[in-house]
């Protein structure tokens, strides 16, 4: 019965939680979609942020009234905390982008505080979603269900995934990398990476990843490994084809034509260069250490490396272990 009182309170808290997402992500597209200001890249990739974010949670507000979760509840509970941990990383990054690489360019106005009003919802949707995975982790812990997005390999990887979608967000602008086969490579690199987590994050949400031809932490490691590689050429090439006089790159800010019309009210293309470069230093990291984990966790042994992993992503465990209804 006390199980139960819990599992309904987190259902209030989670549809209250959902419902002020909702008005959130929908005031923060609807007081800029229609602004009639040229965003740029970069604030298009915000904009589809807020609309997807609302569109989805407003998926999750309609299949929860159809009780769909009651039918799959280990799957639901899986891709909820999943979702709003990306939604959360969304938020914040799109909080940010926004005001850094659009809202500061914009003069002041009833534009510019339309723009600064929709980043205020866009915080205030983060803070939103950061509770819900932190409701959703409490209720969960409480009765010793465990998910792969909550594990130190699934956070690297959700933070993999995240960090190659803001790189896309700034490499959306072709002209970057259209002429240089080297940048093209690099755009590759990014988008096989990618590729690569989703797949694993995807097995771990279908309980596949236990199906495979191979073990799991395996595939998990020659993955990482070769992401390791393919982003450390492209830390490499990016910078050196960007920024390299010698090679057609532009080394000062200054020589950017489009860093000095005062009339774009977006981040100008040196900066984007830069950006990209940032970003792809810091997700080689996030890989390096995902990297090492799976190092670590074969050094132990083969004994302690069979058990490990199936401890934390084990699709035994479910719902119904933990009397959750």
């Amino acid at each position: 019965m006390s199980t139960w009182l819990i599992y309904s309170d987190h259902e209030f808290v989670d549809c209250c939680l959902q419902r002020m997402q909702l008005f959130s992500t929908c005031v923060a597209f609807s007081l800029v979609a229609d602004m009639g200001i040229g965003r740029g890249a970069v604030g298009n990739w915000t904009l589809s942020i807020w609309c997807f974010c609302f569109a989805v949670t407003l998926i999750i507000l309609i299949l929860q009234f159809c009780e769909f979760p009651s039918r799959f509840p280990f799957f639901w509970y899986k891709f909820s905390v999943t979702y709003a941990c990306y939604a959360a990383l969304l938020c914040l990054s799109a909080s940010i982008t926004y005001s850094i690489t659009y809202v500061q360019f914009l003069p002041y106005g009833p534009y510019r505080d339309r723009a600064i009003t929709a980043t205020a919802f866009s915080c205030i949707a983060y803070v939103l979603y950061a509770m819900e995975v932190a409701e959703i982790w409490d209720l969960y812990k409480l009765n010793s269900v465990t998910c792969y997005v909550l594990t130190v390999p699934g956070l690297l990887k959700m933070l993999e995934t995240f960090t190659a979608c803001v790189i896309f967000a700034f490499i959306s602008n072709t002209s970057l990398y259209q002429d240089q086969p080297a940048l093209r490579w690099c755009v590759a690199v990014y988008t096989i990476c990618f590729l690569h987590a989703t797949v694993v994050l995807v097995l771990n949400l279908g309980d596949c990843e236990y199906r495979l031809p191979i073990p799991f932490p395996i595939f998990q490691l020659g993955l990482t490994l070769l992401s390791v590689l393919l982003y450390a050429s492209a830390l490499v090439l990016w910078p050196l084809y960007q920024f390299d006089e010698k090679v057609g790159g532009q080394p000062q800010r200054s020589s950017d034509v489009s860093c000095k019309d005062e009339l774009t009210y977006s981040v100008c293309a040196w900066d984007q260069r830069l950006a990209v470069t940032v970003l792809t230093a810091i997700n080689l990291l996030i890989y390096v250490g995902d990297l090492v984990y799976w190092s670590c966790l074969f050094s132990v042994g083969t004994e302690d490396h069979q058990w490990a992993p199936e401890s934390l992503f084990s699709p035994e465990v479910s719902l119904q272990s933990s009397d959750v209804p």
